[in-house]
């Protein structure tokens, strides 16, 4: 029967990645606290289950022309060097700090998203 949570959040978390939002903001919680995965295996299947979620959205966005491939790229290469710096970071921290750096990383986001404004073009 967790195969059928396993099954739940992955598809949970591929609407959420399909629409944009992350689903890494959805299914790590869902990993770690509901179904008991250490932190690192759940940020681990979280990048993995990404791959494909992500290559499906962005055909069906490109095919309905909503990507400015210009501006793309330079937030590409920011975002890959990042990921790394990041993965790097990750590898070397202990899971209860990379908890704290999530949950603040969700608190953040949730603040901005009720408080914040839009940047002014």
């Amino acid at each position: 029967m967790s195969w059928l949570w396993y099954v739940l959040a992955g598809l949970s978390a591929g609407v959420a990645a399909g629409m944009g939002m992350g689903g890494g903001t959805l299914l790590i919680p869902v990993l770690t606290l509901a179904l008991g995965m250490p932190q690192h295996a759940a940020q681990g299947v979280n990048v993995l289950a990404f791959l494909p979620a992500a290559a499906a959205a962005l055909v069906i966005h490109a095919k309905a022309g909503r990507l400015r491939f210009r501006t793309c790229f330079p937030i590409i290469l920011a975002g890959a060097v990042g990921a790394l710096g990041a993965s790097l970071l990750s590898g070397m921290l202990e899971a209860p700090w990379l908890r704290r750096m999530f949950g603040g990383f969700l608190i953040l986001l949730a603040c901005l998203r009720m408080f914040g404004k839009r940047l002014k073009k």
